[in-house]
């Protein structure tokens, strides 16, 4: 079915004729054959976003249907790639046009050439439907791929091979209830807008651990959730989401580099590559999905990119696996939504936005979950969404903030003062929150007993204590406050210098396990005890306490390595035992 262009709007095209088309069908544009998708119907006249340079397309060009929803290709080979916003794989099209993408290229998302092992698991006779297991393919050293029946398939294997195959190859057949057989391959292929079946969701329980203390211990994610990393420019958004890709504990990254500058999106291509993967000593690379979709591109990619890299994340929980998406950033796909909104004339919103921003960032969002997937071995999933927000100067009452916070349960609020002073991560501990405390409150008690989570309470308490005595300060000098006000901002100096602050290119204090944050939590607190007790027993000249040599070890503690600090900390407690009770002259 085609039809004839009779309006060109920047990204924005009117066509007339197709009045078989269907909402979100795809469709070529023009001579070059340019991608689209329906947006409207109204009629036989269909508004068109096209996902390339529309430049040199006018009135009378020929528009042609595909029939088909956009949809991504999902199989082996999706790791290690780096696709656009509509999955074409960048590092092929370069081979073919050098450094710039030309208009109206196609190649597939997945390799036809590339050959993979297939390990057939299911047997000829078994009964399968959406999601069993039919096999597997060592996709990279660190993931093994299980090639899945489709979701909306069932019926009885009458044919299964293992071999040598590409994505393409027919490694079998299955036989419906009504007789018709359905040939098998190592691909499959789903509408992007449409979320993934699976049969139940659960309550997320477990901490997604990523080894940055103000993250883990006082502002934790769970697998499966929902958080934002909202800050303005220069506050650190992408170390934090290159720290979240290295180091949480999930088996799938997906990052989409969602209409950011081109210039960053080429430091994540160049970095990624060059990151060790710290669970299995292989390239990051192994177990990650890149999709490049920087802010020169054409926009209405944008607005595609994050529904792309969301469905190779349901994809691969689908296996069983524990992935994580991270968005960089949903502004720039909101403003992606906002040019179109404008272009076909909608009834604007908040500043310009369309109305239905919150409803599609919640479409978004609510397909995070931990989930019992589809298949008869009742395998559990996870796909944990982190979206970074750019508000202009960094003010977070713009309406994607707002929608944004109404709808996820953590909020990691990077702050540019803190940044400003080289406190990082810049995460104010004061405006951010998690929502998932009183969820993970079960397992951090059966894991680390109540110390923990005790710890964490009157850590941030005193935290909120300082910002309070920080007002007093302002206005009568700190010599003014009684011993135990002293010694309260002298601790929190240390929780925020020695405890929240991390340095993400220091090899060992890059990454901090749980078990490391606790002790350095408690080592932080029993100083505060032993010098309230001192206080107590009538100590006036508070400063003596903050002098101990014990105290300045507790500010490198932090550095040391991961199998020796239960043995170091120890020996810093009972140092800075005695050297307190000797200063206050016991």
């Amino acid at each position: 079915m085609s039809g004839k262009i009779t309006k060109v709007s920047g990204p924005l095209v009117v066509a007339d004729g197709l009045s078989d088309a269907n909402i979100s069908d795809v469709v070529r544009v023009g001579a070059q054959g340019l991608v689209g998708e329906v947006l409207t119907m109204t009629g036989d006249k269909a508004s068109i976003q096209v996902y390339e340079e529309t430049s040199g397309i006018g009135p009378g060009a020929e528009v042609v249907t595909t029939g088909s929803p956009l949809s991504v290709e999902l199989g082996p080979g999706l790791l290690e790639n780096i696709y656009d916003g509509i999955q074409r794989p960048l590092p092929e099209i370069r081979k073919i046009s050098g450094s710039t993408i030309a208009r109206g290229i196609s190649v597939p998302a997945l390799s036809r050439e590339k050959k993979w092992e297939f390990t057939a698991k299911a047997e000829v006779g078994d009964n399968v439907s959406g999601g069993d297991i039919l096999g597997t393919v060592q996709e990279t050293p660190a993931v093994l791929h299980k090639i899945m029946v489709p979701p909306n398939v069932s019926g009885t294997v009458t044919e299964l091979h293992s071999g040598e195959f590409t994505v393409a190859d027919t490694i079998g057949y299955l036989e419906t209830e009504d007789g018709e057989k359905v040939p098998l391959t190592l691909m499959q292929k789903w509408a992007v807008r449409v979320p993934r079946p699976y049969r139940r969701k659960f309550m997320p329980e477990k901490p997604l651990c990523s080894g940055q203390r103000i993250i883990d211990t006082c502002f934790p994610l769970a697998k499966g959730g929902t958080a934002a990393v909202p800050g303005p420019f220069g506050s650190g958004k992408t170390v934090v989401q290159h720290q979240l890709a290295k180091w949480s504990d999930v088996d799938i990254v997906v990052y989409i580099g969602c209409g950011e500058r081109g210039n960053e999106m080429t430091d994540v291509l160049m970095e990624f590559p060059e990151l060790t993967d710290p669970k299995t000593g292989e390239p990051l690379m192994k177990r990650t999905v890149l999709i490049a979709n920087t802010s020169d591109m054409p926009v209405a990619a944008r607005e595609a990119s994050i529904y792309t890299g969301i469905t190779i994340a349901e994809y691969y929980r689908d296996m069983g696996y524990d992935v994580a998406i991270i968005a960089d950033s949903t502004s720039r796909w909101a403003e992606a939504l906002r040019e179109m909104s404008g272009r076909l004339e909608e009834m604007p919103g908040e500043e310009g936005y369309p109305a239905y921003l919150s409803s599609r960032l919640a479409q978004f969002y609510e397909r995070a979950g931990v989930t019992e997937c589809m298949g008869s071995d009742r395998r559990r999933g996870s796909l944990t969404a982190i979206g970074a927000v750019s508000p202009p100067g960094g003010d977070t009452s713009e309406p994607v903030s707002q929608a944004t916070m109404r709808i996820v349960k953590v909020f990691w609020g990077l702050d540019s003062s803190l940044a400003y002073a080289r406190h990082f991560p810049a995460i104010n501990w004061l405006n951010s929150y998690s929502l998932y405390l009183d969820t993970l409150a079960p397992w951090y008690n059966e894991t680390y007993g109540d110390g923990f989570m005790l710890s964490r309470s009157r850590a941030m308490s005193i935290l909120q204590e300082e910002a309070e005595l920080q007002e007093v300060v302002k206005l009568v000098g700190a010599d003014s406050l009684s011993a135990t006000d002293r010694v309260t901002l002298e601790v929190a100096k240390m929780l925020r210098e020695d405890f929240l602050q991390q340095n993400a290119f220091d090899e060992l204090d890059s990454y901090s396990s749980y078990e490391k944050q606790a002790a350095l939590l408690a080592l932080i607190l029993s100083y505060e005890k032993y010098c309230r007790e001192a206080v107590s027993g009538g100590l006036s000249d508070v400063q003596k306490l903050f002098g101990v040599d014990a105290r300045e070890k507790i500010g490198r503690a932090k550095s040391v390595t991961q199998d020796k600090f239960a043995s170091a900390y120890a020996e810093i407690d009972r140092e800075m035992k005695l050297q307190i009770a000797d200063a206050a002259g016991k």
